[in-house]
């Protein structure tokens, strides 16, 4: 970067390829280091119309505006590099060969290994996916779930499918038990089974690491003996140790989150499942049992009064003689005293809910919202 010419800037970004999430950002103007930063919704931009192409078979090497050439370099399906250069005459395989040079560098000074490691993440869900399918042929049950922080990170075809009630209540009670080794816990089912009783087995792995498993009179606790957890578990340990911490935060590290977010409640209407924090910027004022309180209040408002439930198809039909309008993003700022401000905005299939500190611009609360929503797309 040290060789553009006078007046010329230089920008290289470093993402994450599967996620998106920036890894670092640097800028030289006339060959020496620039403080000049692109925006947060430039970089999700650049590299959304990269994952696009991707997404249909399409890979997208260059691009040359009025001003600026950009040259895009994905390596090991792990790190996304991303030049752009306001040089003028400059020539893609230069910005190539630059790229090149820069990985060589990452390589260099910490090793392939660690690179790599950030694809390493989509492998262990992907083993993650195999193992609990494994395990739950192993043990006669379709509904194995893994729960970090009480959270379900990780489950079987037949847990995500639990009814709506059983699906929330079911790691609720295991957050609410006293720490053990093991649990045999009777339970009823309010949609599924509200009169016979079934088995909530639960196996603690590691510290905040649960094993859940929902079942009937088979197989007995002590059936699930250390050489069958061992089998499908010990090769995961290790990985699923360092993931640990990330628990209360819920977001990898380095996830570029503008610090005005104080929380956020995303939701994948189609899956039924979300992901959601008020950890973020824990300095800050309100606490985060507020946060938690004032998110769950602005979802009932939002969910009750603005993007309500899907239709039946009773409504629908009267939808096409006289359609609804359906709002895409709403906002709401507390009272006297607080300021704090939430807005929602809905894209697709996702629901994004923010919570906001008081110097946010109001103007800005969707722009803010819906460039967070798309950093946010690949995680859920």
């Amino acid at each position: 970067m040290g060789d553009d010419g006078p007046g010329s800037t230089v920008h290289l970004l470093c993402l994450a390829a599967s996620s998106g999430v920036p890894l670092f950002c640097r800028s030289s103007s006339g060959g020496a280091p620039s403080r000049q930063q692109l925006p947060f919704s430039v970089i999700g931009s650049l590299n959304g119309v990269h994952m696009f192409g991707q997404n249909l078979d399409v890979q997208l090497n260059s691009a040359r505006t009025e001003d600026t050439t950009v040259v895009w370099k994905n390596f090991h399906d792990s790190i996304t590099l991303i030049a752009l250069s306001s040089e003028e005459g400059t020539s893609e395989l230069k910005l190539e060969r630059m790229l090149h040079m820069v990985f060589g560098a990452m390589v260099l000074i910490v090793g392939l290994e660690e690179l790599t490691n950030i694809r390493n993440v989509e492998r262990l869900k992907k083993e993650l996916r195999e193992t609990l399918s494994g395990f739950a042929e192993a043990t006669g049950t379709a509904f194995v779930s893994l729960l970090v922080s009480g959270r379900v990170v990780a489950a079987t075809d037949g847990w995500w499918r639990l009814g709506m009630p059983e699906a929330v209540l079911l790691p609720w009670l295991v957050g609410s038990l006293p720490p053990q080794a093991a649990r045999d816990y009777p339970v009823y089912l309010p949609h599924g089974s509200p009169t016979v009783p079934h088995r909530l087995l639960t196996l603690t792995l590691l510290r905040g690491l649960e094993l859940c498993l929902l079942c009937g009179p088979r197989p007995p606790l002590g059936e699930l003996d250390p050489q069958l957890l061992e089998r499908w578990w010990q090769p995961l340990l290790e990985p699923l140790r360092a993931c640990l911490p990330l628990g209360p935060r819920a977001l990898p590290d380095g996830f570029p989150l503008h610090s005005d977010i104080l929380g956020l409640l995303l939701l994948h209407l189609e899956l039924r499942r979300c992901l959601f924090t008020v950890e973020p910027s824990k300095d800050k004022e309100p606490s985060p049992e507020q946060r938690r309180r004032l998110l769950r209040n602005f979802y009932t408002l939002v969910a009750t009064t603005h993007f309500p439930p899907e239709p039946g198809p009773a409504e629908k039909q009267e939808d096409t003689v006289h359609p609804a309008q359906t709002p895409r993003a709403c906002y709401l700022v507390l009272g006297p005293g607080m300021g704090w401000q939430l807005v929602a905005v809905q894209l697709g299939l996702r629901l994004l809910l923010l919570m906001l500190s008081p110097q946010t611009p109001t103007h800005g609360l969707r722009s803010l919202a819906t460039h967070t929503l798309q950093a946010l797309t690949p995680l859920l």
